[in-house]
C-alpha cells in the first residue's frame, strides 16, 4: 500500500476537486496576489477534495469532472509554471534555474524527477542516471501521479510559510524525500531493493530524513521541516497525515516481523514525538510534542507526555488539516479541575482507608 491508489478513470478527476457543491471546468482563474505577493487561484480548480477531509466525494461529480477531462488541464502544473515565471521575473538571477528546473519540463512529473535528480547526486550515481530512474517509475505509476499533487497541496495548504506550490517543489526537502520514498518504495515492490536503499541512503545522507522503502505511506502527506524524520520498515500511514520533524516511528527491540507503528488517516504527529512498537494511532488522533507513545492511542484523542496518556479529545475530525498543536484555554482549565478533585478523591478515599 504506497498510497490509496485512484483507478486510471477517475485520479485525475478527484485531483480536480475541492467541494461537492459545482463544478467549474473553465481555466483557472487567477483571483488575486496572496500576502506573499504570488497569485491565488479559485480554491475549487485546485485543491482537491480528497486533501481537504472529504474521505468520499460525491460520485456523480467525479464522472462529470471524468467525462470532462479532455478539456482540464493540470491545475497544481500551471500554478508552478506561473509562479516560477513570476519568480524569474522578480529575480533575474534565479532564471536559469527556474527554467532549467520547471519552464523547459511539459508535466510536473518530469520537473519533479529533475529536482530530485540534482539534489540527490552524487560523483558515482549521477543525475543522469537519476533522471531516468525518478521518470520512468513515476511516469508509469498513476498512484504516484496523484500523491505528488496532493502531497505538494498538503505542503501549499499546511504550512503556513510554503510561499507557493513553486516553492514547495523546489525547495521543501520534507516533500522531496517523501517522493523519493514513493519511488524507492515502487523499486522496492519490484524487487529492485539495492537500488530502493541505495535511494534511501541518499535521502538520509541529503536530508537528514530515514524513511524505509518498504514503509507505506498514504496520499496528501505533509512532513513538516522534515530534519530527523525517522520512519522503520513495517510502519504503515494512512492518508492526510501530517508529522514535524524528528518524529520516529520505530520498533521496540530486535524483533523481526511487523514491528512498527500504524498511524491512522488525519493524525497530527507533533514534533520529537517517539510511537514505538507494532501499535495504532487512531484516525484523526493527536501526539504531542516530544512525548513517548508505546501504547494504542484512541481515535480523535490528545495523546501527551512521558509516557503518553490521553489527556483530551480532539474536536476536530483530521487534526493535520488544522495543524492546531495545541488545546483551548478553557480545555486546560477543565484538565486541571479534572487533576484537582481526582487528588481530592483520592486523599479522602485514604482517610476513610485510614479509619477503618
Amino acid at each position: 500500500m504506497a498510497c490509496s491508489c485512484l483507478s486510471e478513470d477517475n485520479w485525475f478527476a478527484r485531483s480536480q476537486m475541492r467541494t461537492t457543491t459545482t463544478l467549474q471546468v473553465e481555466d483557472p482563474q487567477i483571483i488575486g496576489p496572496n500576502s506573499a505577493g504570488m497569485p491565488e487561484y479559485r480554491l475549487e480548480k485546485v485543491f482537491p477534495v480528497y486533501a481537504v477531509g472529504v474521505s468520499e466525494p460525491d460520485p456523480n461529480l467525479i464522472v462529470s469532472v471524468a467525462n470532462t477531462a479532455s478539456t482540464l488541464g493540470d491545475p497544481i502544473w500551471d500554478a508552478v509554471k506561473l509562479e516560477a515565471k513570476l519568480e524569474a521575473e522578480k529575480e533575474p538571477i534565479l532564471s536559469s534555474f527556474l527554467y532549467a528546473s520547471i519552464l523547459t519540463h511539459d508535466c510536473l512529473e518530469r520537473a519533479l524527477s529533475f529536482v530530485l535528480s540534482n539534489r540527490l547526486q552524487n560523483p558515482t550515481l549521477l543525475a543522469t542516471q537519476l533522471m531516468d530512474i525518478f521518470s520512468d517509475v513515476i511516469m508509469h505509476n498513476r498512484c504516484i501521479q496523484c500523491s505528488i499533487r496532493l502531497d505538494l497541496q498538503a505542503c501549499k495548504d499546511r504550512d503556513p510559510s510554503c510561499l507557493s506550490y513553486c516553492s514547495a517543489l523546489l525547495y521543501l526537502k520534507g516533500y522531496h524525500a517523501l517522493q523519493t520514498h514513493r519511488v524507492a518504495h515502487t523499486l522496492w515492490n519490484q524487487g529492485r531493493k539495492v537500488l530502493a536503499l541505495a535511494l534511501q541512503s541518499r535521502v538520509s545522507e541529503v536530508f537528514g530524513v530515514d524513511i524505509h522503502p518498504a514503509a507505506q505511506i498514504g496520499e496528501g502527506i505533509l512532513l513538516d521541516h522534515a530534519t530527523g524524520v525517522v520512519i522503520g520498515e513495517t510502519a504503515v500511514i494512512g492518508n492526510r497525515v501530517s508529522l514535524m520533524q524528528g518524529v520516529t516511528l520505530g520498533g521496540t527491540g530486535k524483533e523481526i516481523g511487523d514491528r512498527h507503528p500504524k498511524i491512522g488517516q488525519g493524525a497530527l504527529i507533533g514534533a520529537s514525538a517517539t510511537i514505538l512498537g507494532n501499535i495504532k494511532i487512531g484516525e484523526g488522533a493527536m501526539v504531542g510534542a516530544g512525548s513517548l507513545v508505546m501504547k494504542d492511542v484512541p481515535p480523535h484523542s490528545m495523546v501527551t507526555g512521558i509516557p503518553a496518556k490521553v489527556i483530551g479529545y480532539v474536536d476536530d475530525q483530521d487534526p493535520s488539516l488544522t495543524m492546531k498543536h495545541d488545546a483551548s484555554k478553557a480545555f486546560f482549565k477543565q484538565v486541571a479541575i479534572s487533576c484537582k478533585e481526582a487528588r481530592s478523591n483520592g486523599a479522602v478515599a485514604s482517610k476513610d482507608d485510614d479509619s477503618t
